[in-house]
């Protein structure tokens, strides 16, 4: 009776949420209190497929309930994005049957990467998606190897790993274990074997803390490394990135999988791998996770195309505390050969916690910009003063750079008869402020 009454009442809040708009973690939060070991009572599908990391969550998670849902499975899965506790116990109850049976032939979860210890001592993943781990929200998070600590506590003996082998800090959740899947990307033509990013947490290895060398750098610390201490090394792949052509949008898996993208993106491609990855591990046939994940355009809103009177542009979802997820859109931009304007957005540092801590910014590669496609930079928001002086660092020339902390007189600049597409790069807690004025 206990459960019965506390699903019911999960459901009834679940279903006034959605008709309101919110309400993702409430119903989780009273049926936990209602019922502590709730998770525990419920019975689960074969299939369990947990993701987390510092970024990609949400697009991975996406993307792979696409592909299997586009191949006849069903699927629940957190679309809401609310990846703590209470809200995975929210897409537990409001997708069970009354007497707790969950009713999908799949479970797909979300997990913050700091609270996964916390849901998955109810829930066993069959298998676990790690993306990366970054520096990220040093308020929140700290450092990364402090996340990884908390992620370890979550993995159980029994559950399948599926892990991003380019990242060292990842990879070392792999160490000792049989029952892993590694994914990753070959050797590129665009990779460095230099960092060329504003810090380096690819120096020291994360296993004996020496020094580490990099044959090929794809990004920041992601890529193919040794430690010339110990010898820990990247492993080899089971699913594996063959080729890129950004320019083209094209990107190869496994040698023959060709996949076309939506987002002309490195950064993406990793999320793209993983989803592939899962996908072909639950059983879909690659041919058809190839032609599912070409050219799809993410719903999540973390992408999203607008016009700005006769100009056309693209508002990219960059963390803020998140210097590598900034570094990548700004890249993205930066590749722009038919030439561009920038625009950064820093109104509100954080969604969930007050913060004025901007020392973050210092992380961004920034300098980047300083190329012919780029043409203006515009630096709007609370925190456009911050940006500014941080540019000021750089050797962009100032008569590129527009000030403004009102965000409409910002939009109302780039509202001209100029051609140039438009980048616009923010978080999650100002994205909506510009996308209102459209």
């Amino acid at each position: 009776m206990k459960l019965f009454l506390t699903i019911l009442i999960c459901k009834l809040l679940h279903f006034v949420g959605k008709l309101i708009g919110k309400g993702s973690s409430l119903p989780g939060k009273i049926a936990l209190r209602l019922c502590p070991d709730i998770l525990d009572r419920v019975r689960l599908p074969e299939y369990i497929i947990a993701v987390t990391g510092s970024n990609g969550k949400t697009s991975t998670v996406e993307m792979i309930a696409h592909v299997l849902t586009g191949n006849g499975k069903s699927v629940a899965w957190n679309k809401e994005g609310s990846n703590q506790i209470e809200g995975v116990t929210t897409l537990v109850l409001a997708n069970s049957t009354m007497t707790g049976k969950v009713k999908s032939d799949i479970l797909l979860i979300e997990s913050d990467e700091r609270f996964a210890r916390y849901t998955f001592k109810h829930i066993t993943p069959t298998h676990y998606v790690i993306t990366n781990l970054y520096r990220d929200q040093l308020t929140r998070n700290g450092h990364p190897e402090w996340v990884a600590d908390a992620i370890s506590e979550s993995i159980k003996d029994d559950t399948t790993l599926i892990l991003n082998a380019d990242d060292p800090l990842v990879s070392l959740f792999g160490e000792g274990r049989d029952n892993v899947i590694w994914f990753g990307a070959d050797k590129l033509d665009s990779d460095t074997v230099e960092c060329t990013g504003k810090y380096d947490d690819g120096v020291y290895c994360p296993k004996c803390k020496k020094f580490m060398r990099y044959s090929s750098r794809h990004y920041a610390h992601i890529g193919h490394f040794k430690c010339i201490s110990c010898g820990y090394e990247r492993h080899d792949t089971d699913y594996a990135v063959t080729s890129v052509d950004l320019e083209k949008g094209l990107s190869v898996i496994n040698g023959k999988y060709n996949i076309s993208l939506a987002l002309k993106s490195l950064y993406n491609i990793y999320n793209i791998l993983a989803a592939f990855t899962v996908s072909s591990v639950v059983g879909i046939d690659d041919e058809e996770i190839a032609e599912n994940l070409s050219d799809y355009v993410m719903k999540n809103g973390r992408v999203v195309n607008f016009t700005i009177g006769k100009r056309h542009g693209t508002l990219l979802t960059a963390k803020h505390e998140n210097s590598i997820s900034y570094d990548q859109s700004i890249k993205l931009a930066a590749s722009e050969k038919g030439g561009c304007d920038v625009m950064f957005i820093v109104d509100a540092v954080s969604r969930k916690y007050f913060t004025s801590d901007v020392s973050w910014l210092w992380d961004i590669n920034f300098d980047m910009l300083n190329c012919e496609n780029v043409h203006k930079i515009v630096l709007s928001g609370k925190y456009c003063n911050d940006l500014a002086v941080r540019f000021s660092y750089t050797d962009i020339p100032e008569e590129k750079i527009k000030i403004f902390d009102d965000i409409k007189k910002a939009y109302d600049f780039l509202n001209s008869d100029r051609e140039e597409y438009i980048y616009t790069i923010t978080c999650f807690s100002d994205k909506n402020k510009f996308l209102t004025l459209l």
